[in-house]
């Protein structure tokens, strides 16, 4: 499955830049209306969609609604939503330093306050493949794993040591074996599943990058992006115009989600 997103990815590109006819336009599965400020889809295919009054909201992938997160008001507002694991939804709040968990009936399960575990200045989280998070402390320096009860697991060394300037991650995503902090500004930064840093990778102006098979995935509002770890190659490939302007696109095996102002507009591939 894996191995499918990355051959979409690029498959769309090539073939709608070499046709501009009727013919070479996607077919639209479906469209969910509304004004969204963000969304994340799960590997069942179920979108999750935040609104600008941070509401969330589950729709299957029929388009069907199942279900309401409405505690929007106790947290602020939502940074980052970790559908890695349907059965297991994160909330980052940034602002409040709190990490809110759902089950997948949208429930709230637990909170924790970041905050006051010792981590004062938390830039991003995410699951971890064992089902624990990761949480980076801008202030310290460190990538944490924590369990469902803030208990610490293991802490890296301040990452600056290996850096020339103090990085400033958005993202933190555990694939394939290896855990990745992404700053938008200045690239990933590798890590083993131990905490141990690896290397760097220089990719600047990347939105919304993602990992399949050691291959890191993103774009920039005008082209997909897609770096080879093992070959240390970039590829660009133009995003065709029927897809703009976008707020996000999500790639997945079938379909191809793209946020526009008036909703998300789902294609078949």
């Amino acid at each position: 499955m894996k191995k499918i997103i990355l051959y979409i990815v690029f498959g769309i590109s090539l073939k709608c830049s070499s046709a501009q006819n009727v013919d070479s336009l996607p077919q639209m599965s479906r469209f969910i209306a509304g004004t969204f400020a963000d969304f994340q889809v799960d590997n069942l295919g179920n979108i999750f969609v935040l609104t600008p009054d941070n509401q969330l909201k589950k729709y299957s992938g029929s388009g069907d609604s199942l279900g309401v997160y409405n505690d929007v008001k106790r947290y602020g507002k939502v940074a980052y939503i970790d559908v890695s694991n349907p059965l297991k939804i994160l909330l980052f709040y940034q602002e409040f330093g709190t990490i809110v968990t759902l089950d997948r009936f949208l429930n709230n399960v637990s909170s924790l306050d970041l905050r006051q575990l010792g981590f004062y200045q938390v830039t991003c989280i995410g699951l971890a493949y064992d089902n624990n998070i990761w949480v980076y402390d801008a202030l310290a320096g460190q990538l944490n794993k924590i369990a469902n009860d803030g208990t610490v697991i293991s802490q890296t060394n301040d990452i600056r040591q290996y850096m020339d300037s103090v990085p400033n991650p958005i993202l933190v995503t555990d694939q394939g074996g290896l855990v990745y902090l992404f700053d938008p500004q200045r690239g990933a930064f590798i890590f083993d599943h131990y905490g141990g840093y690896s290397k760097s990778i220089p990719l600047k102006n990347w939105r919304h990058f993602s990992v399949i098979n050691k291959t890191m995935l993103g774009w920039n509002g005008r082209e997909f992006l897609k770096f080879d770890d093992r070959m240390f190659s970039e590829e660009k490939k133009q995003i065709p115009a029927y897809y703009l302007p976008a707020l996000k696109i999500l790639i997945m095996p079938d379909f191809l989600y793209v946020l526009k102002t008036d909703g998300i507009h789902v294609y078949k591939n």
